[in-house]
């Protein structure tokens, strides 16, 4: 039985509440009518041309993405520009789309960042930066079942996660032991200070840039392992879409995107630890 789009965006947002969302962010409802009906909703990380494909192919009411479609402000979405283009074409579909971005990130039990900790099987999980509610908050830090080194823990991320071009790569001893570790889906290098202070082991997020990584080698800290900011937060995907089929009674079928949106498709030159330099 079919439910209205308001219901629908309401038990979403208990779930994730738009409150947690970061200040600069952009959440909520992109286009569609709340009395509108919805019988199937699909769950993407990005809203891009392919996804929007596969809500037309596969009949969904809803798109649910955790990227926005517009993260600065806009003045006209004309269907002769990419992104405006993607709105027309859900509008003609009779598909709304809402985003959930930070607000997932932080949301307790069932966001972005829990589901990466579940993913890689850390148990007692809880946030690196809590909010007033201690179950929320900006990334995870908890224990694997048992002691892998890092060399090992970089083979179980990249087992444990969707498999990217760009695939999973460390930073520090590959023989280091690691028990504890901390998470932040997307890209989370500044939550290093909070994986130190927590005493983790390592800590695994997404763009990971040069310098800074240089630069945490040089003092004791965690490890760092940086894997695909796609491939990081798509484990909430499966979670944020059986919540809501719960939620609401199984009124609503909920179907995963089998699109993989991360940008990169291949590479070459791979090095297994540090060889000889190369110029520039």
């Amino acid at each position: 039985m079919p439910v209205l789009l308001g219901e629908v965006l309401a038990a979403l947002d208990a779930r994730y509440p738009p409150a947690l969302a970061e200040s600069w962010d952009a959440v909520g409802l992109v286009c569609g009518d709340r009395d509108e009906l919805v019988a199937k909703v699909l769950f993407a990380v990005d809203p891009t041309a392919a996804v929007v494909d596969e809500v037309l192919e596969t009949g969904a009411q809803l798109l649910v993405t955790h990227h926005p479609l517009f993260l600065t402000p806009v003045h006209g979405v004309p269907a002769d520009h990419p992104k405006g283009r993607l709105v027309h074409r859900l509008v003609r579909a009779g598909a709304a789309l809402l985003v959930a971005h930070t607000n997932a990130d932080r949301a307790p039990e069932h966001g972005v960042n829990d589901a990466l900790a579940a993913a890689l099987g850390l148990a007692d999980a809880v946030p690196l930066e809590p909010d007033a509610d201690p179950r929320a908050g900006l990334g995870r830090v908890g224990r694997l079942p048992e002691p892998l080194t890092l060399r090992e823990f970089t083979e179980h991320a990249a087992a444990s996660l969707p498999a990217t071009a760009g695939g999973v790569r460390a930073a520090g001893d590959p023989d280091r032991v690691v028990r504890t570790v901390a998470v932040c889906g997307g890209s989370g290098g500044s939550l290093l200070g909070a994986a130190a202070a927590a005493g983790a082991d390592v800590l695994l997020t997404s763009d990971l840039k040069h310098h800074p990584t240089s630069e945490a080698l040089e003092v004791q800290g965690p490890a760092l392992c940086d894997v695909a900011h796609f491939a990081s937060e798509w484990p909430w995907l499966p979670v944020a879409a059986e919540v809501l089929r719960t939620d609401l009674g199984g009124r609503v079928e909920v179907v995963v995107s089998g699109r993989r949106t991360d940008p990169w498709t291949c590479r070459a030159g791979q090095e297994e630890g540090g060889g000889r330099h190369a110029a520039g």
